[in-house]
This record gives structure tokens, C-alpha cells and sequence, in this order.
């Protein structure tokens, strides 16, 4: 049983989307449980900041040189290699994109530790003497962990390419838990620096995990550096419009931290545990579907089979907006019990809560185009055309950077979130309609009238859960954790089955079919609907 489902392939986007989605909230509850051992250990102040600001180089450099490349071209040319029958040439492409990619990363680490300090000084001016000190000391240790995402990505995308997603997805939980241990643990022996440590050992346990599986799919590791492998040429050629826009998404971060820093303290670390707390419908939902469909639009694209890679696009989105919308309904709503729930720990002050929970409602106001980006980017990179993504992205970023600036004077923090969301629908739409312009509008056709029925039963559910939130409040101390969780709790359970209730009475094809893959899969029954989408 356990065997089956470590090595089990994935038969479906929504079965493979399950399996992500089932992994991810366990990723992202472990994410939210460190999180609020960061708040309650340290306070939201100067050293929440220094270990944010800390983050940004590591993180640029692994989404420029790792995830940009790995994620645009890789894995539509190992996959079209294995669907070819080519299995030891995709392998001895893997390892010869693994080495050059490597030799990359050791340079740009190097420079990057040599020039931390002026890197900082950059990202984060705002900081004085001592607390730029402390970030650099973090950010140095930080860089050791882009060489194990290295490792981790290329496994990610042979586990992906064979659609053995199961251990695929556990990898985000070993990486939080990493991190919960240097929160936990390494803070008490090595202080502020336990953290980077943390980061070091999760980044490690992320690629670890899916060691096992890699092997037993055929990768044997080789030091080949063969520029001239016209796979890794196709890989690269596909590359490089991609890391365009990747490190214009990354600038716009970039953006963001350079403006926190001269904010008030603590500013950098509340856009950041609001963000966290925004994106656990987009792990759970958008990149599980968005991840899972990517190997089959990629094969469609490669059969040019255009009605079937319309159906499944379309299908996707469907699925995506079906669950994003409600949750960002309700997540508005409910906005103040989250963030007690999540982050209400003994250092994590009432002011705090507030301007975390108005950051927050400002985030969920885009959610919707948010999930969207990466299904849209990804449907973009299975037709072999990166560059539209990036112009997609600079605009974003441009139109961030303008209202950042000068919405961050007025609002703060809050402003920021603005900007963020402003720039991310612009993103999304503008994706959105070059989509349907490139492969014909029945995308739109199929896609417009579902989601006006999924927006009308999220308003209601949304309607419910704030009218259960003053029902049941008599009842309960709200001052306390278990009366707020109870809240929270209560309100969003009536609001879940109303929305429940009401697609089931509107007969949403997307709520019979997650209903029809969870039967199946837990409760192997067999269910007979009117229409069930065929994914592949």
C-alpha cells in the first residue's frame, strides 16, 4: 500500500492536483506553525526583519538560476524525451543541465558571498549599522541552501515528467520542518544565525526526500558537461526569455523589501506573514493544479492536439477559480481569526494583528488572479513561448514599482499589499486575454459562465460565515486562542458547506467532479454523473 503510493503515477490532473493539494496543506500548516514560533520566539521587530531581508538574495539567485530554468525547460524536454522512448538520453540530459546549471550557482554564490555587503546595502537601506551586520552573517549562511534546491528541482522535474508526484510533494514539508528545527532548536545554540541554519537543513531535507524515487525511475548521476547537447540547447533557448521574467517577478520583491526597510519596524516581517498567510489557497490550489497540469499540456502542445489542449487549460482554470474564489470570500471575512489563530503567539502584539489582518484583506482582493499566473505562464511554456510571460511580468513589475512608491507613503504597508494586488490582476489578465487570442476563444466561452456561478455561491458562503461569526459569539470568550479557533472555525464551516450546498444545487460540473476524484480515490465508488471531464 504505502509502496503503491509512493511509486503510484498519477492517472489525472485532479488526481495528481489532489495529491499535490493534500501535501501542500500539510506544507503550509507546517509553514504557519513556523511561523508562529518566529512571531512568538522573537516579536515582530528587527530580527523578524533581518531574517526576511536575509532571504532575498538566496531566493533570487535559486529562482533565477534553479527554478527559472528548471521549470520552463526542462521539464517539457525530459518529458517529450520519455514519452519519445528515450529514456538514457533524457537521463544523460538530465546530468549534463544538472552540471552546467551547478557550475553556475557555485559562481554566482561565490560573488554573492564576496559582495554581500553591498548587496545589502542595496536591498535594504533602510537598516543601520548592527542590523545590517546581522543580516549579512544570515544571508552568507543562506547561500549554502540554493545548492540542494539545485539537486532538488532536477529530482522534482524527472518525478514530475513521470508524473510520480506523491514524493514530489513531500519535499516542502521536509523544508519546513527544517526550518521549524532551526526555530526550535539551533536559536538556542547559535542564536539569530539558528535560523539560517534552519533554512540550510530544510533546503537539504527538500532535496533528500526525493533521492529514492529518482533512482528507482533510471537517474544515475554522471559528471557530464556537454554544452553542445542539443537537448540542453532546447532546454536553454527556452530558458532565457524565461529568466527574464523570472527576475522580473523576483525585482518586484526586491521592490518591495528596498521600500520596507524604510517603513516603520516590523514592516518587512508583517507583509511577509500576510503574504505567507495569502498564499496557502494559492499553494494548495493554484501551483498543485498549475504543477500537475504542466506535463499534460506540455504533451498535448507536442501532439499540436489544439481541442484537447483548449479542454484541459479551460478545465484547469475551472478547477482552480472553483476553490480560490470561496476561499477568498472567505478568507476576507474571517480575516482577524486567522491571524490570531496563525500568528497570535505571546510576542505577536494587537497592533501587530491589526496591521497584519488589513495587509492581509488587501492580498485577498487578487487571490484570484494570483492563482491564475502560473496555469496561464505554465500554458504559455507548454506552447514553447516564454516570451510572453515576461512582457506580461515587466509590465506588472513597472506598474508595482510606480504605486509601491507612492502608495507606501500614504498607507504603509498596506499600500504595498495595494500595489502587489493592483500589478498581479494587471498580470493575470493580460495573460489571460493573449491566451485566448493565441490558441482561440473558447477558453473564455467556457470559462465566463461557470465562474459567475462559482462568484455568486462564494458572496453567499461569505454571507453565511459572517453571520455565524456574531451567532455563535455570545457563546464564547473571543480573548482566549480556543475562543477565537472556535470562531473562526464555526463560521468557516457553515460557509464551507454553504458553498457546498449551493454548487450542489447549481449542479457546478467543477464541485461534481472534485466530489466524483475523492469518492473514487478514498471510497471506491463508482459514480455515474451526466458529464465528467475528460483530462486526458
Amino acid at each position: 500500500m504505502i509502496q503503491k503510493l509512493i511509486n503510484g503515477k498519477a492517472k489525472s490532473i485532479t488526481a495528481a492536483a489532489l495529491v499535490l493539494g493534500t501535501a501542500t496543506l500539510a506544507s503550509k500548516l507546517l509553514g504557519l506553525l513556523r511561523n508562529r514560533i518566529l512571531v512568538g520566539e522573537i516579536g515582530v521587530g528587527n530580527e523578524l526583519d533581518i531574517y526576511y531581508a536575509a532571504f532575498r538574495i538566496p531566493d533570487f539567485i535559486f529562482n533565477i538560476v534553479v527554478f527559472g530554468a528548471l521549470s520552463a525547460g526542462f521539464i517539457p524536454v525530459f518529458s517529450k524525451l520519455i514519452f519519445k522512448g528515450e529514456k538514457d538520453r533524457a537521463f544523460k540530459t538530465a546530468n549534463a543541465a544538472l552540471n552546467l546549471v551547478f557550475i553556475l550557482l557555485i559562481i554566482l554564490c561565490f560573488v554573492s558571498v564576496v559582495f554581500t555587503k553591498d548587496l545589502i546595502n542595496f536591498i535594504a537601506p533602510g537598516f543601520d549599522g548592527s542590523k545590517k551586520e546581522a543580516t549579512i552573517e544570515l544571508t552568507r549562511i543562506m547561500l549554502l541552501s540554493p545548492m540542494f534546491l539545485l539537486l532538488s528541482s532536477v529530482f522534482g522535474g524527472i518525478l514530475q515528467s513521470f508524473k510520480r508526484f506523491f514524493v514530489y510533494s513531500l519535499s516542502p514539508i521536509m523544508y519546513n520542518i527544517g526550518i521549524i528545527i532551526g526555530a526550535v532548536y539551533f536559536i538556542n545554540w547559535w542564536g539569530l544565525q539558528g535560523l539560517a541554519w534552519g533554512v540550510v537543513l530544510g533546503s537539504f531535507l527538500h532535496f533528500a526526500i526525493q533521492i529514492s524515487t529518482a533512482r528507482k525511475l533510471g537517474f544515475r548521476y554522471q559528471f557530464t558537461v556537454d554544452a553542445k547537447n542539443t537537448d540542453v540547447g532546447k532546454m536553454a533557448r527556452m530558458v532565457v526569455p524565461r529568466l527574464l521574467t523570472i527576475i522580473a517577478t523576483q525585482f518586484n520583491l526586491v521592490i518591495i523589501t528596498i521600500i520596507a526597510s524604510t517603513l516603520t519596524i516590523g514592516s518587512l516581517a508583517i507583509f511577509n506573514l500576510a503574504n505567507d498567510l495569502q498564499s496557502f489557497p494559492l499553494g494548495l490550489f493554484a501551483v498543485s493544479f498549475a504543477v500537475a497540469s504542466f506535463p499534460t499540456l506540455s504533451a498535448l502542445s507536442d501532439k499540436k492536439d489544439r481541442e484537447k489542449f483548449i479542454a484541459s487549460l479551460s478545465s484547469t482554470a475551472k478547477q482552480i477559480l472553483f476553490f480560490v474564489i470561496p476561499i477568498s470570500v472567505l478568507l476576507f471575512v474571517l480575516r482577524a481569526q486567522v491571524v490570531r489563530v496563525a500568528l497570535g503567539a505571546k510576542k505577536f502584539t494587537w497592533e501587530n494583528t491589526i496591521l497584519t489582518f488589513d495587509t492581509l484583506g488587501v492580498f485577498v482582493f487578487s487571490l484570484f488572479a494570483q492563482a491564475l499566473v502560473p496555469l496561464l505562464a505554465r500554458s504559455f511554456w507548454a506552447l514553447r513561448d516564454a516570451k510572453t510571460p515576461f512582457i506580461t511580468s515587466s509590465i506588472s513589475v513597472l506598474i508595482n514599482l510606480v504605486l509601491a512608491f507612492s502608495l507606501s507613503k500614504q498607507y504603509g504597508v498596506v499600500g504595498l499589499a495595494a500595489s502587489f494586488s493592483i500589478s498581479s490582476v494587471i498580470n493575470a489578465l493580460l495573460l489571460y486575454y493573449l491566451i485566448n487570442k493565441k490558441i482561440g476563444f473558447s477558453c473564455h466561452n467556457a470559462i465566463f459562465k461557470p465562474v459567475v456561478k462559482v462568484s455568486f455561491s462564494s458572496v453567499a458562503a461569505g454571507l453565511f460565515a459572517y453571520a455565524s461569526l456574531y451567532l455563535i459569539e455570545p457563546f464564547l470568550n473571543t480573548h482566549t486562542f480556543v475562543g477565537i479557533f472556535t470562531q473562526g472555525l464555526f463560521a468557516g464551516t457553515i460557509g464551507i458547506a454553504a458553498y457546498c450546498l449551493i454548487s450542489w444545487k447549481f449542479k457546478i460540473e467543477e464541485f461534481m467532479v472534485f466530489k466524483n476524484s475523492i469518492q473514487k480515490r478514498f471510497f471506491k465508488t463508482k459514480i455515474e454523473t451526466a458529464e465528467i471531464i475528460k483530462e486526458e
